[in-house]
């Protein structure tokens, strides 16, 4: 299971990117001093939690350099050594140098990087060289033994192009999570690429379909995800959990927020990390009391629907974004969240109804009839590959 408290740490919301859909890049934006990792440690050294991850985010983190990281790492893993602190970094690695990937190979920092597909289907989407350049940083980061899963985003665009996508993801044996392109509340430079909530469904089915049918031979880190919330009937990745209290992020100046979709957005910072806030205080801010909002609304308007344990109305974010940072109405990709949790459901219930199935064979006893693998094949999958984890 992932860590029950995480903090997201957005050195810079620079980027030498310019992808199409992106709503975060800021040119004009600050880097995070160290000392502003030294007030985070010393907030946090004051709070009682036992294990956190810690996700340097952006912007693209890896501007914040070397020397940054030199210091950060030990700094955080020695000062808060009671909270068993672990590390990850979404990056799209066109900085990465040998310097900085021993670094974080000391400290066992998975990457997450973006890749939307081949060469020209990315390029087209994120900026000509987007690909070479990722790609280059994704041989250092291998080289030096650290862990890379990639993220793709689907757009309306893309989404047509979703089984040549999908398919080199497998043939290139990455693990795959994928993104929809969603609105933004900073700006509209996602419109006109934003994945409509009913593709979004169509998307998550195709590709419940293809873990199936290629189980074993690819991960899809959502559908695993999906699956594991609807079997242990409580979300397990952010869109599906109450994460008020439990998730923040911490901009270049100290700036406390709820997701690191709000940094650069003064309306919604909820303190500085310099003021050492308790929780309790986050909470009482006004953006924290509208998350509080917002997990009061699910209560009640998602009261009858059979997935609210496991799914919380989705993203208070995402909800947050059609009436301008208010609170009105769930998550707007709830149609593409009921399809595929009915999809996995019904499935999962016919498997139990049919239980094992079992041919007679003369003179050897029963033998268990080949079946395609189904959602419990894949639970059991995942079950095994986590306790190896361990």
């Amino acid at each position: 299971m992932k860590n029950p408290f995480h903090i997201m740490l957005i050195p810079t919301l620079g980027c030498p990117a310019r992808c199409s859909y992106c709503w975060s890049s800021d040119p004009a934006s600050p880097r995070m001093s160290i000392e502003t990792v030294e007030e985070v440690v010393a907030w946090l050294s004051n709070l009682e939690k036992e294990r956190v991850t810690f996700t340097f985010h952006g912007g693209e983190p890896l501007l914040a350099g070397a020397e940054f990281y030199k210091s950060a790492l030990p700094m955080i893993s020695e000062g808060l050594s009671h909270m068993k602190p672990e590390f990850a970094m979404q990056s799209n690695l066109w900085l990465l140098t040998p310097e900085i990937a021993r670094i974080l190979a000391e400290y066992h920092v998975p990457l997450g990087t973006s890749i939307d597909g081949p060469e020209e289907l990315c390029d087209t989407q994120r900026g000509e060289g987007y690909f070479r350049k990722t790609m280059q940083g994704y041989e250092i980061a291998r080289q030096h033994g650290l862990r890379v899963s990639f993220i793709c985003t689907f757009t309306s665009r893309s989404f047509s192009e979703r089984e040549k996508i999908v398919r080199f993801f497998m043939e290139n044996g990455f693990t795959l999570k994928l993104h929809p392109a969603l609105p933004s509340l900073r700006n509209a430079n996602p419109e006109p690429w934003v994945l409509s909530p009913d593709d979004y469904g169509e998307l998550l089915v195709y590709l419940l379909d293809f873990s199936l049918e290629n189980l074993g031979k690819m991960e899809i880190m959502n559908i695993n995800d999906l699956c594991k919330c609807v079997f242990i009937r409580h979300g397990t990745v952010c869109t599906f959990v109450d994460c008020m209290g439990s998730t923040f992020a911490i901009g270049p100046d100290g700036a406390i927020y709820p997701c690191y979709r709000f940094v650069g957005m003064p309306e919604y910072v909820m303190g500085y990390v310099h003021d050492r806030p308790a929780l309790d205080d986050l909470a009482a801010s006004p953006i924290g009391k509208r998350m509080q909002e917002f997990k009061e609304y699910v209560d009640t308007s998602c009261a009858a629907c059979a997935h609210i344990k496991y799914c919380r109305g989705g993203c208070p974010y995402n909800a947050m974004v059609p009436y301008g940072g208010d609170i009105q109405g769930v998550d707007p990709y709830c149609r593409a969240y009921a399809r595929i949790f009915d999809e996995i459901c019904g499935r999962l219930d016919s498997e139990m109804e049919d239980g094992p199935v079992f041919d007679m064979m003369p003179f050897s006893g029963p033998r268990r009839r080949e079946q395609k693998p189904g959602v419990m094949s894949l639970i059991r999958t995942q079950a095994m590959k986590d306790r190896m984890l361990r």
